[in-house]
C-alpha cells in the first residue's frame, strides 16, 4: 500500500505525537509497503544531524532514515505547533491511506478537504489527546473540539486512540458513544531492542557528574509551552521535599529542552537543589537509550489530559525502569502495572512515593522485575500488526 501520514511535529522535535508517526512509518516501510510522512518545515537542517554517543547500541535508528520518510512543508501561516499547510491537499492525491495524527490545528481541515474530493480512498485517524491551555488559547481549544472535531470524526474512515480509558474521559468521549464502531483500541509500542536493560554508561555518568553510588530518577520530555503540561515544576518541588525530609541523596536527570529550560533551572536553584539536578538538554537518539539505563526510577508528572498515555513510560519500562506516574486517563494504564500512579499536581504525594520505592529493597525489586515483561507486550510490530490490518479492511 501506498500510506501518507500528516503530523503537526517530527523528530528531532520532542513530542510523542511524532515519535508515533516515526515508528509506524519505520515499520510500515520495513513491510514493503511505501510511506511518507508529511509535517510543517520547522527547524534548520542542523538539527537533524546525528550526534556521535559513547557505548551506543548500534540497533539505535539513525536520523538519516527518519529524513528517508519525512517531507517537510513550507506552511503558509504558523503559530507554536499548529501550522497551515494549504499544499497538503494535492501532496496526498497519489496515496492510498492518508493517516492524520489529530490534533494538527492548521492542516486537519485540508485533509478533511481532501477526503470530501477523494471519497474512496481511506482516512485514518488517530486521536492522540485532548488540547489543553490557559487563557484565550484555551477557550480557543475548546471552542475547536466543540465544532470542528466533530466534523473530523465523521470524515474519518476509522479512528484510533491509545485507549479506552483515555477516550471515555476526552472531549471526544460523546462522539465515541455516538459511534462506537467506528474508533478502535490502539496503544503505542516501543522498540525493545533499543530500550533494553543494559550497565550504566560510566562515560556518560562522568560527563553528568553523577555518583553511581547514589539513587538516581529520570524525566524524558519537552521542556516547551507545548508541552506545560509535563508537571517539571511539580517534581522540582518533589525533590526539594526529599531533599528537606529524607538522607536518600537521590540525584534527578531531567532530559529536554525547549524555552521553558531556562525558568525549570531558575526554579531548581531557588529550591536549593541545583547540585543535585542535572538539565541535560536535547539529547540525540542514540543517546537516549543510555539515559534511561543510568536511572533507578523513571518520573512523569503530568498534571491534565494534555498527557494521554506517555510513551517515555514504555521506553523506561523497557530499559527495565520501574516509573512512577500521575493518575491520569490513559496514563494509569501502564504506570499502575509497571510502578505506581500518584494524584496530580501534589509534590508531596510524589515525594512520598519516590522515597518509598527507594526506602524498600523489597519494592524497588518488585518493580524491575515487572518492568521488562510489560514493555514486552507493547512491541511496534505487535501494535502494526494491528494497522495493518485496518488499513487493508479500508482499501478497495
Amino acid at each position: 500500500m501506498k500510506i501518507a501520514h500528516v503530523v503537526c511535529t517530527y523528530p528531532p522535535y520532542y513530542g510523542g505525537m511524532g515519535n508515533v508517526a516515526f515508528q509506524m512509518a519505520e515499520e510500515l516501510s520495513r513491510r514493503g509497503h511505501t510511506v511518507q510522512v508529511f509535517t510543517p518545515e520547522y527547524i534548520e537542517k542542523k538539527e537533524i544531524r546525528p550526534r556521535e554517543a559513547p557505548n551506543a547500541p548500534t540497533h539505535a535508528p539513525q536520523m538519516r532514515e527518519r529524513i528517508a520518510h519525512v517531507r517537510r512543508l513550507a506552511p503558509s501561516l504558523s503559530y507554536g505547533n499548529a501550522a497551515f499547510l494549504p499544499q497538503i491537499k494535492k501532496e496526498l492525491e497519489a496515496w492510498d491511506v492518508v493517516h492524520l495524527h489529530y490534533p494538527f490545528f492548521g492542516t486537519a481541515g485540508a485533509v478533511r478537504s481532501w477526503k470530501r474530493e477523494h471519497p474512496k480512498k481511506a482516512l485514518v485517524m488517530t486521536y492522540h489527546m485532548d488540547t489543553r491551555a490557559p487563557s484565550w488559547k484555551g477557550l480557543a481549544f475548546a471552542l475547536y473540539a466543540k465544532f470542528f472535531l466533530p466534523k473530523m470524526i465523521a470524515a474519518a474512515d476509522a479512528i484510533t486512540v491509545s485507549s479506552f480509558d483515555y477516550l471515555k474521559a476526552s472531549d471526544a468521549a460523546a462522539l465515541f458513544r455516538a459511534a462506537p464502531d467506528k474508533w478502535k483500541e490502539l496503544p503505542f509500542g516501543v522498540d525493545t531492542d533499543r530500550f533494553a536493560p543494559r550497565e550504566p554508561s560510566e562515560a556518560l555518568l562522568d560527563g553528568l557528574n553523577l555518583s553511581p553510588d547514589r539513587p538516581v530518577i529520570i524525566f524524558v520530555g519537552g521542556m516547551d509551552n507545548a508541552h506545560h503540561f509535563k508537571g517539571i515544576p511539580v517534581l522540582l518541588k518533589a525533590l526539594a521535599l526529599l531533599k528537606q525530609k529524607t538522607d536518600l541523596g537521590i540525584q534527578a536527570v531531567l532530559v529536554g529542552d525547549g524555552e521553558l529550560r531556562k525558568e525549570y533551572e531558575a526554579r531548581a536553584a531557588l529550591l536549593g537543589i541545583q547540585e543535585t539536578v542535572r538539565f541535560a538538554g536535547h539529547v540525540s537518539d542514540e543517546e537516549l537509550p543510555l539515559y534511561y539505563n543510568l536511572a533507578d526510577l523513571f518520573v512523569l508528572p503530568s498534571t491534565d489530559k494534555g498527557e494521554a498515555f506517555g510513551m517515555v513510560l514504555l521506553e523506561a519500562l523497557s530499559s527495565g525502569v520501574p516509573v512512577v506516574a500521575t493518575d491520569l486517563p490513559g496514563v494509569r494504564t501502564i504506570a499502575q502495572d509497571g510502578g505506581q500512579v500518584v494524584v496530580p499536581n501534589d509534590p508531596h504525594a510524589l515525594a512520598e512515593s519516590i522515597a518509598g520505592f527507594f526506602e524498600d529493597t523489597a519494592v524497588q525489586k518488585e518493580w524491575r522485575e515487572r518492568a521488562r515483561r510489560l514493555a514486552e507486550r507493547y512491541q511496534w510490530r505487535t501494535v502494526v500488526d494491528t494497522l495493518e490490518d485496518l488499513y487493508r479492511s479500508l482499501v478497495p
